[in-house]
């Protein structure tokens, strides 16, 4: 069974910084991408960021480019999200997720493509 867990969130002034791990565990099927989503109260889900298996490929919302930094460890199944120069308005719920087929000419970003989700770790930039 697939199992997603989300951890390293927490409280943070404006400008600092915070690194979120997801580790992945259960799944020997084949999957295109683990992606950041986060969602912030009242707000629908939005998609921050992926990284592709195979080739590593890396997209990102135009909102956290240049601030944010995903990588993966594969022999330790896991994702990170490197954030920096955080923002009040990067305050949400942060979720990872995997998606198993590709996305074609749709937005790699789209939360409705993911098939299995985290249970998310909360992220607060507060002064």
């Amino acid at each position: 069974q697939v199992q997603l867990v989300e951890s390293g969130g927490g409280l943070v002034q404006p400008g600092g910084s915070l690194r979120l791990s997801c580790d992945a565990s259960g799944f020997t099927l084949d999957y295109t991408a683990i992606g950041w989503f986060r969602q912030a109260p009242g707000k629908e889900r939005e998609g921050v960021s992926c990284i592709t298996n195979g080739a590593g490929s890396t997209y990102y919302a135009d909102s956290v480019k240049g601030r944010f930094t995903i990588s993966r460890d594969n022999a330790k199944n896991t994702v990170y999200l490197q954030m920096n120069s955080l923002k009040l308005e990067d305050t949400a719920v942060y979720y990872c997720a995997i998606v198993r087929r590709g996305w074609g000419p749709l937005n790699p970003l789209t939360p409705g493509l993911y098939d299995y989700w985290g249970q998310g770790t909360q992220v607060t930039v507060s002064s």
